[in-house]
């Protein structure tokens, strides 16, 4: 059970990191972009940690309040609730 949530939070987090470069490139070459609704509801449903990897690898976002404080905030707590649930089923 354990290894299909980290899964699944690895896997959102990748998709999440690699939607974050994608989004950075389309806005250099002025390109059409991923709306930020896409990225947080992403991060909110388990890819925050890829999109707080994203945001700072890739220097996205990094001004917009919503993505400074909120895919933080969001890892956080994700990362609380995999702690607890690996305890409470380890």
């Amino acid at each position: 059970m354990e290894l299909a949530l980290i899964s699944y939070i690895a896997i959102i987090s990748l998709i999440l990191c690699i939607l974050m470069y994608v989004d950075k490139e389309r806005a250099i070459k002025k390109e059409w972009r991923i709306s930020e609704k896409t990225l947080l509801i992403l991060g909110f449903f388990g890819g925050a940690i890829g999109g707080v990897l994203g945001m700072y690898l890739f220097r996205h976002k990094t001004k917009h309040n919503a993505f400074a404080f909120g895919f933080p905030i969001m890892a956080a707590i994700q990362i609380y609730i995999i702690v607890q649930f690996i305890k409470n089923f380890a």
